[in-house]
């Protein structure tokens, strides 16, 4: 029997900074350490997850414990996007174990940061991180579901792919720096709106896409 070919290392969807993201990995992927193999550069999430929580708990004495927080996100952003194309550069990724892992510790580390919000702000409701951190996880969860049934990996949406998101929470930390958390309750509900209707429609998108493969199935094999 043969299986179709796995799809899970073809990242599919355009997002803003994905041409500039391509030179910069093509410069960077030959200058990767030999001894820094593929598999230690996926596992380093799980270091930079820990660093943020760790960073996020000082942050309650000051705020400017965030800078060490949007420095983990930047080396796991860096972590993130070697990963793959340092296996694929040597020939020696491993492309399922990878896709697995890659993408468990890519929602420990999104649980990481909001988690980090929710201790370094303890005077903002917590339920709004929960909240948050149920949408995006569900926007993941999505992602891979659809994956499942058409072995196309789609990582963006509307242009916004997770470049763009640890963008966000980087100066989502600066705002906080250097203007305080004033103005969180305020945005908190219109990010959380903004996040849930992307879902919405992510989801209807899907749906659609799953539902004209199902029916085209049906024909050919009515037809056949």
């Amino acid at each position: 029997m043969i299986q179709a070919q796995f799809g899970g290392d073809k990242k599919t969807g355009k997002w803003a900074f994905a041409n500039l993201e391509r030179r910069m990995v093509t410069w960077l992927v030959p200058r990767v350490p030999s001894w820094l193999e593929t598999y230690h550069l996926t596992m380093l999430t799980l270091v930079w997850s820990i660093g943020i929580v760790a960073a996020s708990l000082l942050a309650r004495e000051s705020l400017h414990w965030l800078w060490l927080v949007s420095g983990f996100i930047a080396l796991q952003y860096l972590s993130d996007v070697l990963d793959g194309a340092v296996g694929r550069h040597r020939d020696t990724g491993l492309v399922k174990w990878g896709f697995y892992m890659d993408h468990f510790l890519d929602f420990l580390f999104l649980a990481s940061v909001i988690v980090g919000y929710s201790l370094a702000l303890p005077h903002i409701a917590a339920y709004w991180f929960f909240a948050l951190l149920v949408v995006g996880g569900a926007l993941m969860v999505n992602s891979f579901l659809s994956f499942a049934a058409t072995n196309e990996f789609q990582i963006s949406t509307l242009g916004i792919g997770p470049t763009e998101i640890r963008l966000f929470f980087i100066l989502a930390n600066a705002a906080i720096i250097f203007f305080g958390a004033a103005w969180l309750p305020i945005a908190l509900p219109v990010i959380l709106g903004v996040l849930t209707a992307t879902l919405v429609w992510s989801v209807w998108q899907s749906h659609r896409r799953i539902w004209a493969i199902d029916m085209e199935n049906k024909r050919n094999r009515a037809g056949a």
